[in-house]
């Protein structure tokens, strides 16, 4: 592990390889797991102003369970997420013709519809983020359901900061990820 700033950046996110297959894995992070997507204060804010424009996106399950439960709740380690259905998918997530999970508000960011792209968590996935007082963590998350993703970063020599450049800016700006840069360089020399 090494500082950057207020961060304490774990290796692994250099060390490992990650491109995701989604062909392969169909979306799967967005559909399995105990949670939903992670989210920061300010997201919690933006999917309630955004849900009457993604709201057509989703499906009729989806908007049942946010209109029960709202557009985030909070989860079991007391930290907001998505909401889910059925206990399984994340309430923003839709399928394709080929069963492939997508993101509601993504689809809604391209088309023009809304500024905001989905939240930084998955988004920066397989990095995953912790935000104690004084720091912020930041660690490669290993999921089976990745092991097609991490093959084929593997193949294509692509390590996990790269995939993830500019979700890494977009959190932490684009002079945090040039201070991840050197130190990568330095951990080569």
């Amino acid at each position: 592990m090494f500082q950057l700033g207020k961060t304490i950046v774990s290796e692994e996110i250099i060390e490992n390889d990650f491109v995701c297959n989604i062909s392969a894995c169909k979306g799967a992070c967005c559909v399995e797991g105990e949670a939903g997507a992670p989210l920061e204060d300010e997201e919690t804010g933006i999917l309630k102003d955004i849900y009457d424009k993604v709201k057509p996106y989703l499906r009729p399950e989806s908007i049942a369970v946010i209109e029960e439960q709202g557009t985030f709740v909070k989860g079991l380690d007391g930290e907001w997420e998505t909401p889910l259905v059925n206990g399984a998918e994340c309430v923003y997530v839709t399928f394709d013709e080929k069963g492939v999970a997508m993101c509601g508000i993504e689809q809604a960011h391209r088309d023009g519809v809304v500024d905001w792209k989905k939240p930084v968590s998955c988004e920066l996935y397989p990095v995953r983020v912790k935000q104690y007082s004084e720091f912020a963590a930041v660690n490669y998350h290993k999921w089976h359901i990745c092991d097609d993703a991490c093959s084929l970063g593997k193949e294509l020599q692509v390590p996990v900061y790269k995939f993830v450049k500019d979700a890494l800016i977009r959190k932490f700006g684009a002079d945090w990820y040039k201070e991840l840069e050197s130190v990568v360089k330095q951990l080569e020399e």
